[in-house]
């Protein structure tokens, strides 16, 4: 009779981590960023269809990356517990540090029961009545939550796009400017500079001025504005432009 493999607990769980790591750092990074209007959300991401970037409710925003049907899922499950817990009680109870927790529980047993880890990492944004009450949330596909402040980046090589972010962040920049920023860190992401253009960004915000829904899209002739704006080094913000779709998603 043959005797079982055995493996020491301690290298299950290196193995599992190291088997998600490197399955989040197939894809591209996004990043999360305060500026003088919001918060900011931007990922490299050709997808129209696909989003690594969404709404969950009223002021709060997700931005995920990894494997999409397993951040998808942790979308749906968000967006549920939101209208939920929105209908039972009062929209102003439903916060991200609650998702965020819940997301957190979620992998974390995911990670501990499962043979194999989910390859995600996600971000939680809740935009407040000031900059001092932003919120913003990194958890990782361990379920380990980290409480961010001004600006984060997960996946990809999400350490040389922080570093890039780190020397050019600044909580009080016009949109524009705060765009140019993300982008330009986006763009050393390997270590090697690139240029990306509109057609290979999703980007959105969380306006604190927006009544009811804060989160907007900002995609076609916007989003190129803006772009232009920021290489320029204007920092205007770029004038609101009639979009097909309105511009609110989920």
């Amino acid at each position: 009779m043959s005797m079982p493999f055995y493996v020491a607990p301690e290298q299950q769980m290196k193995d599992k981590a190291d088997y998600a790591r490197k399955g989040i750092a197939r894809g591209r990074s996004a990043v999360v960023l305060q500026y003088d209007g919001g918060i900011l959300m931007v990922a490299d991401n050709m997808s129209r269809t696909l989003h690594k970037i969404s709404e969950l409710y009223d002021r709060i925003g997700f931005a995920a990356v990894g494997r999409y049907p397993e951040f998808e899922n942790l979308r749906l499950m968000g967006v549920r517990f939101a209208d939920v817990r929105g209908y039972q009680y009062d929209r102003r109870d439903v916060s991200g540090r609650q998702l965020a927790n819940i997301y957190a529980q979620t992998l974390g047993t995911v990670f501990s029961e499962s043979l194999k880890p989910w390859e995600v990492e996600i971000l939680v944004a809740e935009v407040g009545e000031s900059a001092a009450d932003d919120e913003i949330y990194r958890i990782n596909f361990d379920g380990t939550i980290v409480d961010e402040q001004g600006f984060v980046a997960v996946g990809g090589s999400s350490e040389h796009v922080s570093n890039q972010l780190k020397d050019r962040f600044a909580a009080d920049a016009p949109l524009a400017t705060a765009l140019n920023t993300a982008t330009r860190a986006l763009a050393h992401e390997n270590g090697d500079e690139r240029e990306l253009e509109a057609g290979n960004l999703e980007v959105a915000v969380l306006e604190r001025a927006r009544e009811h829904r804060k989160f907007r899209r900002v995609h076609g002739r916007r989003l190129r504005t803006l772009l232009e704006e920021g290489r320029a080094g204007t920092g205007r913000a770029a004038t609101d432009e009639p979009e097909a779709d309105g511009g609110d998603e989920e």
